[in-house]
């Protein structure tokens, strides 16, 4: 037989689990054939319950069915593939991101298009095909495929939830509107989603306005501590230029005062080393005078003696004497007292202006209105007051 004559499809040989052709084929006592590893995978999810069931007609076993390969289909299988097969592969359709997944497939998922209501399942187009087989006559009912299902279910009557009861703010199926929720306010499903939808488009409005407010706040704060970055840093730059120049004129001030004492220190002192100087001669002139008056008073000859007695007797002269008026200690607490209570006045007047810089820094620097504190603060608090709403007003 030439290749591409096979008179079966692949349709025909292909596992109903992964959709490809069968690979070592077992099949089980109710005739449906399966790859081993796919069917085996199937009953190892099966060991939980202990109940095992066909994944095609759902008949159950108990205990768990031996698997035998069928060497005959395995065969007819590998014949297929030598031969080809007159039919195109089965489609497959990979399941995207965020799509509902086929609870049939083992292995790769495939997104699924139908959900059935009475098996909770959903089922990709292959497996929805086989569904339908073996449910024929819409026995069960399908709608798109939702992930879910469980909460989608009336727990009750085993019905679509499909009624909104406005009494209870639930969803409840057309059974619990005869029964347990009889005479209450109900709407289809689609019209409680309008009403809920327009209370959820003026929340969106709410929290829109809230977050275009929130999002200009945040600009102004962001502009607000960039301005506040570039007026600090001029504060900062001016403070120190004037406490430099503060400093530089108490470092001044010191200076002429240390040059006031010294300037005192070489005037005094020039004038004592002049009276030392005139001191030291007086001292060598009565020295001198003391020696000549001492060999006058031994000289032996009388006559001499009484003849320069005048001359030499004349005591010294009082008004050539210079006068010594020196201070018994200089004293440095006369200098340290002005001096001292200059420097306490200086630290006074800094810190009365310290307080008053600090209180107004944090006045101008500060971004945010901090909470009153007492009841005095309370009154000086700038209130910002909201407009009153419509809603509010009223008219007497």
């Amino acid at each position: 037989m030439a290749k591409g004559t096979f008179p079966f499809s692949q349709d025909q040989f292909s596992c109903s689990v992964c959709l490809d052709l069968l690979k070592n084929p077992v099949a089980l006592l109710c005739g449906h054939s399966y790859c081993m590893g796919c069917i085996k995978n199937c009953r190892d999810q099966e060991d939980r319950t202990g109940i095992y069931s066909c994944p095609q007609c759902r008949q159950t076993f108990t205990p768990r069915p031996d698997l035998h390969r069928n060497t005959i289909l395995a065969d007819v299988v590998e014949k297929l593939k030598e031969t080809g097969c007159s039919g195109p592969p089965p489609a497959h359709s990979p399941a995207d991101p965020g799509d509902v997944l086929c609870d049939v497939c083992t292995g790769r998922q495939r997104g699924a298009m139908k959900s059935c209501l009475m098996c909770l399942a959903s089922y990709c187009q292959t497996h929805h095909n086989l569904h339908n087989e073996l449910h024929p006559g819409h026995r069960h009912e399908l709608a798109d495929a939702t992930g879910q299902l469980q909460h989608k279910i009336c727990c009750t009557h085993h019905k679509l939830l499909k009624v909104y009861c406005r009494t209870d703010q639930k969803c409840v199926c057309y059974l619990c509107v005869m029964d347990e929720h009889r005479g209450h306010d109900t709407v289809s499903a689609a019209a409680g989603r309008t009403e809920k939808q327009k209370q959820l488009g003026a929340t969106q409005t709410q929290t829109q306005q809230r977050l275009h407010e929130r999002e200009k706040g945040l600009q102004e704060l962001r502009q607000a501590v960039e301005s506040l970055g570039s007026s600090v840093h001029t504060a900062v730059q001016d403070t120190d230029r004037i406490f430099t120049e503060l400093i530089r004129s108490i470092e001044r001030t010191r200076s002429e005062v240390t040059e006031l004492i010294r300037a005192q220190e070489r005037a005094a002192v020039s004038q004592a080393e002049g009276l030392l100087e005139r001191l030291e001669k007086e001292i060598t002139e009565l020295k001198r005078r003391d020696a000549e008056l001492n060999q006058f008073s031994h000289t032996e000859d009388h006559i001499h003696f009484l003849q320069n007695f005048q001359s030499v007797c004349v005591p010294p002269g009082a008004g050539h004497s210079p006068s010594i008026p020196v201070r018994p200690h200089f004293s440095p607490e006369a200098v340290r007292r002005p001096v001292s209570g200059l420097k306490e006045r200086l630290e006074d007047v800094c810190k009365k202006e310290s307080i008053k810089i600090s209180m107004t820094v944090t006045e101008v620097y500060s971004l945010l209105t901090p909470e009153p504190r007492s009841r005095a603060e309370l009154l000086h608090y700038p209130v910002k007051r909201a407009p009153i709403p419509k809603s509010h007003m009223y008219t007497v």
